[in-house]
């Protein structure tokens, strides 16, 4: 498994050989620094830390500060890639280089958040009848039982906060790799708002 850290940019749209329209979304991937090591013998597992993003000094905390080794200054993004397919060393710079051969790959991010919505937009219920005087329009409808135990039971599809959940979108193909810009750009859409962090992996079911 390969992974690095990334920064949504935004959608576009290119043409491949034969004409065709393929919408894509751009990921700017910055050098990732390898932090740390872990190995079977030391954690009992093999992984790899990646960093990205320098911080000030004033705002580094000294045992967040005591992760990082002397020549690294500290980053304020972290993640650990378990089982990581290339040899690496404490102090590599990692870049967009390491997916050109991958087909494709799987995209992890904090999704949009929608705030509070009621049932039709966040279950996609259909609603009542939008005729006048039905009284029914885009209510969630009774949600307790006629018997026993008379009350609403857990997990039920009520109105509720949506989104800003951990998404993780599979399977996007690799239209282009810049490594002069330092660009990925995958077809079709990936969770979250435009300069938020993503976790880009290689795909879990497709080679």
């Amino acid at each position: 498994m390969k992974g690095l850290i990334a920064k949504k940019v935004g959608m576009t749209q290119v043409f491949d050989e034969n004409g065709n329209l393929i919408p894509v979304t751009v990921i700017h991937v910055e050098p990732n620094t390898v932090v740390a090591t872990k190995t079977k013998e030391k954690c009992g597992y093999d992984a790899v830390v990646l960093g990205l993003g320098e911080m000030k000094a004033k705002h580094v905390t000294k045992p967040y500060a005591k992760q990082f080794p002397e020549n690294i200054t500290p980053k304020r993004q972290l993640k650990e890639f378990r089982d990581y397919e290339v040899e690496v060393n404490v102090g590599d710079k990692l870049g967009v280089e390491l997916f050109e051969k991958v087909r494709f790959i799987d995209v992890t991010a904090t999704s949009k958040g929608k705030g509070f919505q009621g049932v039709m937009k966040r279950w996609g219920f259909h609603g009542g009848r939008a005729t006048h005087g039905s009284k029914f329009h885009r209510e969630a409808g009774g949600t307790g039982c006629c018997t026993t135990p008379g009350h609403t039971l857990k997990n039920i599809k009520m109105p509720g906060r949506m989104g800003s959940d951990r998404v993780t979108v599979q399977n996007l193909k690799v239209i282009k790799v810049d490594p002069e810009l330092n660009v990925l750009m995958v077809r079709g859409a990936v969770p979250g708002v435009k300069n938020c962090t993503l976790i880009v992996k290689t795909a879990v079911k497709r080679k």
